[in-house]
Formats: structure tokens, C-alpha cells, sequence
């Protein structure tokens, strides 16, 4: 279970016992911000998109959108998410579940400046029922991030 794959790479740091399970669906931004109730922005949606020959993961602010021009310059190519029935595959989680945390070696993990803004924000935990409060430079230091990048429109107040 991708749950378990997360928790269990969490524990390196600790942060295993913070994973929040939910009796309600956390698959969305929206139904994410409501079961731990927060701004829907706070939530940190992991994206994966093909970039060539790899699998990358954006985690960005849950109301920033990817601006395709942007994506295009940073990664030299079009941004193409992985089809929901190859993240596990590719990421190590589904739909609803895709997060930083215990993903496949290859996928590189990027973080968009559009979640610098908060203290906390809300990645979820490999499930489309669980998340994870998290400081700024916790997500940094549990993501295993390549780099921040600057990948995002719609978001700036």
C-alpha cells in the first residue's frame, strides 16, 4: 500500500506519527482542504508529468495551475502528465495519493515557489485519504527536491 510505502520513508525523519488518516476522500485540493480544514492554497497537490525519458513531480500551492510556457522554458519540453493508470508505475502512488514521499528512485521532485508563501502546507501521504502538516523547510528536507522552481500561474496575490 502506498501509505505504508510513505510512512515508512517519513520515519527517517520522525514524521511518521504526524500522517493524518481521514474517514472522508482527501483526493482532491478541495476535499483535502476540508477534512484537515484549511485554505485550499495551503494544500501541496503533487503533480507528475513525463519530461522526456523521466518522470518529474511538481508540488505546488493547491490553487496555482502549471503556466505551459513556463513549464516549456525550466524542462525543454511540453507539459504531459503521466496518465492516472501509470503513476503508480512510474511514481510508486495513485491518483488522489501522489506525494514526495516514498516515490520510485528515477522520479526527480520539484518544488514550486508558489508554496514559499505559507509556514505550513498540507502534501498528502500515498493515499486519496491522508495527509501530513509540514513546514516549508520539512517538505524541502523530506522531498528529496532537485531544485524550487518557478513552473506556476494563477497564484500570485
Amino acid at each position: 500500500m502506498s501509505i505504508e510505502r510513505a510512512r515508512e520513508y517519513l520515519k527517517r525523519w520522525n514524521l511518521d506519527h504526524r500522517i493524518m488518516e481521514f474517514d472522508v476522500s482527501s483526493a482532491t485540493v478541495e476535499l483535502a482542504a476540508l477534512a484537515v480544514n484549511c485554505e485550499p492554497e495551503r494544500i501541496a497537490k503533487s503533480m507528475a508529468f513525463k519530461a522526456d525519458d523521466k518522470c518529474i513531480l511538481i508540488v505546488t500551492a493547491g490553487d496555482a495551475k502549471i503556466d505551459n510556457g513556463k513549464f516549456k522554458k525550466r524542462f525543454q519540453c511540453k507539459a504531459k502528465m503521466v496518465p492516472p493508470d501509470e503513476l503508480l508505475t512510474l511514481v510508486g502512488h495513485e491518483v488522489g495519493g501522489v506525494c514526495p514521499f516514498g516515490i520510485n528512485d528515477e522520479v526527480e521532485v520539484y518544488l514550486d515557489v508558489s508554496l514559499k508563501r505559507f509556514k505550513t502546507v498540507f502534501p498528502a501521504c500515498g493515499s486519496s485519504n491522508s495527509a501530513i502538516e509540514m513546514t516549508i523547510e520539512e517538505l524541502q528536507e523530506c522531498s528529496g527536491y532537485k531544485e524550487w522552481v518557478d513552473v506556476c500561474k494563477n497564484w500570485q496575490e
